[in-house]
């Protein structure tokens, strides 16, 4: 078999083991409502389907170098792998809400190292010349997932049952699992397996992981710090964070190597994705709330306007990929992120007239900026790592830009909310009968509601409900503004430090690398 065609192949397999991880965080979404039936769950308890997953995947993901040294990389994909599909039936076989959150949470643990996995297995086996294409098709299984999630899984509880929605991951593992088996190769980068386990370690990464995620994830629906047990998960997830860190710092084998730090290329592109992933994950939790609550657009025209940016995304991905051998990342970068400032900037300048081709558009931009700024970054970051801690670097760079998403939607969830208080409160002292403008408009819906059979009394209530209810929605409105106007400026800011980046990833090989990718091929 030709090396193309080997690369091809592995290529595959692992794309596909890391569209099942991102699908299902988005595909459980849309049968929720089915779930809480079926199981006999309150609206509360049945989040929990969601969070689980969310919780044990982000505790997962930081291990996934320790996994592999320990088990090595081709075994612990397949492992995990496997794992992945019994868990999904499990899931898709749960009897009540109980056994589908254990069965999520086992979920989460097996697909967590899924995806630093296969982005490390994708480094390795292509050339250094190639890499930027490999991580462009990487990308396209990690941006496409999210995209198709909501609709595929929509049609697949109205079509067959929610079950099926995890059903579906046990024949697609399977392909996985059998390409993995015949044409992944072990690294023979791999470090010597580990001599012991780090307990200390690893309890203080599942407390401080887990809390965090559990904070961030429930806070806004908490009432935030108003709430005790918010409190108390805050000062449980900084104090086991902070003693994670000492403690990885000083052991000899740790649970999460963070010496991978020390490389600075590699620290300043994982910062600058944490950054980056904020402001990413905030746009797609508003743009479906903004068209669909102030918008009036339903589910299906909210997913329109959703779908040209990821195509655009899938599009631009494999573009980014080409020009890494011929442009400086940093300045493909640069240019993705003043391709989503600049779709923020249009999506604040928005009114509530603004027809769907107004609204659809930004949106396209801003997966143009997404598909040049994903890739470049991700090779950047891998690149400027040894490929001996090309497992820990991977599952630490996937954490950070997971992490990034969970703060970035609960972020922008919280500043609207506030954000919509503080404008309503604003708002409402120039709503006065003294007003001109505002007497009018009162004289007129009262007689609309009059000429529709209302009483004088009944009228008169209506038409101050009216008035209320047009305070909040401009109210909203302008919180939504602040929000876009702050994601402009947040990807605007990271671009002084996309600059401070190293170098361009080289793209002649070395006598070593061409003996070290013919060994992966030929084993």
């Amino acid at each position: 078999m030709s090396p193309r065609v080997h690369r091809a192949i592995v290529a595959i397999a692992t794309m596909l083991a890391t569209f099942l991880v991102i699908l299902d965080v988005t595909i459980a979404n849309v049968a929720l409502d089915h779930m809480r039936g079926t199981l006999s769950a309150g609206v509360d308890e049945i989040t929990w389907v969601l969070t689980s997953f969310l919780v044990a995947n982000a505790i997962c993901l930081p291990i996934t170098g320790w996994l592999t040294d320990l088990l090595g990389r081709k075994r612990l994909f397949i492992l995990a792998t496997v794992a992945f599909m019994i868990t999904s039936a499990a899931a898709g076989a749960a009897p009540s809400l109980a056994v589908i959150v254990i069965a999520r949470f086992l979920q989460g643990l097996a697909g967590g190292p899924l995806v630093p996995l296969s982005q490390a297995t994708m480094i390795e086996t292509f050339p250094v010349r190639q890499r930027g294409m490999a991580m462009a098709m990487w990308g396209i299984g990690i941006m496409f997932a999210p995209i198709i999630g909501p609709t595929l899984g929509g049609w697949i509880t109205d079509n067959w049952s929610w079950r099926w929605v995890f059903y579906i991951n046990v024949p697609v593992g399977a392909v996985a699992v059998l390409l993995a088996w015949l044409f992944i190769a072990e690294s023979p980068t791999e470090r010597p397996a580990v001599a012991r386990v780090d307990v200390p370690g690893l309890v203080l990464l599942v407390l401080g992981v887990g809390a965090l995620q559990f904070v961030v994830d429930r806070g806004q629906r908490e009432d935030w710090f108003a709430s005790a047990l918010i409190v108390w998960l805050s000062v449980v997830a900084a104090a086991a964070l902070s003693l994670l860190v000492v403690r990885e710092l000083r052991t000899a084998e740790p649970v999460v190597d963070l010496r991978v730090l020390r490389h600075p290329t590699f620290a300043m592109a994982t910062a600058a994705m944490f950054v980056i992933s904020i402001a990413f994950y905030g746009i797609m939790v508003l743009s479906p709330l903004f068209t669909q609550i102030l918008m009036a657009y339903t589910a299906m025209l909210a997913g329109l306007v959703l779908a040209p940016g990821g195509v655009a995304t899938l599009v631009t991905m494999p573009i980014a990929g080409a020009l890494m051998n011929r442009l400086d990342p940093r300045w493909i970068i640069v240019t993705g992120c003043g391709l989503n400032a600049y779709a923020m900037y249009l999506m604040a300048t928005l009114t509530l007239e603004a027809s769907y081709w107004q609204i659809m558009l930004p949106r396209f931009i801003q997966g143009l900026g997404i598909g040049f700024t994903f890739v470049p970054l991700s090779t950047v970051a891998l690149s400027a790592v040894p490929l001996r801690e090309l497992g820990h670097a991977s599952g630490l760079f996937n954490f950070i830009r997971t992490a990034g998403g969970s703060i970035g939607i609960a972020t922008v969830a919280t500043l609207l909310a506030r954000g919509s208080q503080a404008h309503q409160a604003r708002l409402v002292g120039h709503v006065s009968l003294y007003e001109p403008a505002v007497w009018d408009r009162y004289q007129t819906l009262i007689g609309m509601f009059a000429a529709r059979g209302a009483d004088a009394v009944t009228a008169e209530r209506q038409a101050w409900a009216h008035l209320y209810a047009m305070v909040q929605r401009q109210a909203l409105f302008l919180s939504f503004i602040d929000d876009f106007w702050l994601l402009a400026w947040i990807f605007v800011a990271v671009i002084p430090f996309v600059l401070f980046l190293g170098p361009r990833p080289r793209i002649a090989e070395t006598p070593r690398d061409v003996d070290r990718h013919a060994a992966i091929v030929e084993s």
